[in-house]
């Protein structure tokens, strides 16, 4: 199917719609924290020392180098400046074209839902001036990092869209990168919340946590028994990861 508009397809429709609501959500929620609350939530620095700041830079720029793929292969006439061998295809499936769309769209709830809990705590970055307020309710019952998982699926679903070594290569390094930056993150909430992020920590899976999930969908069942913090502080850094 195609849209009288070039040789643009609905496809490429969807994915240019999903790449400005992209933009117009993680933009306009930072110009509103920096007009309201006078927050800054960007906290990705070149100034940061060590494996931190490089896999924030990293991303930033891999976020980059993704959008223009992506307009690259949904705008006639719109030539990226990159070389031909990330053109490759490797896969060409209708199946995962579907799976693909509705990856996005679920993807696209799960932020909408983790931007509403967070409120002014959002972070992009670790803000070790102003870290914000420990978020543990609504969409984060269920998951550490509901934005993350964003990501995650949106490069897949990309993958999935197009099908070319460029898009394999970004979805591969968005899942290393934020998982590294998320292991960052753990330590640094375990310093600035103390116990009350250990508890949490240990209530909630870093990705998915498959239990709750299932009793908020089906609303029965008995509630999981909260774990108590270890007294250990070894033992701090344990809990569910998955």
């Amino acid at each position: 199917m195609t849209l009288n508009v070039g040789s643009t397809t609905l496809l490429d429709a969807f994915q240019i719609a999903a790449l400005a609501m992209f933009l117009l959500i993680f933009v306009g929620r930072t110009i509103q924290l920096r007009i309201r609350e006078r927050i800054n939530p960007i906290t990705l620095s070149l100034g940061k020392r060590g494996m931190l700041g490089a896999a924030e830079v990293a991303l930033f720029i891999e976020v980059n180098v993704w959008a223009l793929a992506v307009l690259e292969h949904t705008l006639p006439g719109f030539d990226a400046p990159l070389p031909a061998w990330f053109r490759t295809q490797l896969i060409r499936s209708a199946l995962c074209r579907i799976a693909g769309v509705c990856l996005i769209i679920l993807a696209f709830l799960i932020c909408l839902l983790a931007l509403r809990a967070l409120g002014s705590s959002w972070r992009l970055g670790i803000d070790e001036n102003r870290p914000g307020e420990l978020v543990t309710s609504g969409i984060y019952r269920f998951s550490r990092n509901p934005i993350f998982v964003f990501f995650d699926l949106y490069f897949v679903s990309t993958f999935l869209l197009n099908g070319t070594v460029l898009f394999l290569l970004l979805a591969l390094f968005t899942i290393a990168n934020l998982h590294y930056q998320i292991l960052q993150e753990e330590r640094f909430l375990s310093q600035a919340h103390g116990r009350a992020y250990v508890q949490y920590r240990l209530q909630t899976c870093r990705y998915a946590t498959w239990q709750r999930l299932a009793e908020g969908l089906t609303c029965a069942g008995p509630g999981r028994r909260s774990q108590q913090v270890p007294d250990r502080p070894d033992d701090r850094l344990a809990g569910p990861s998955s």
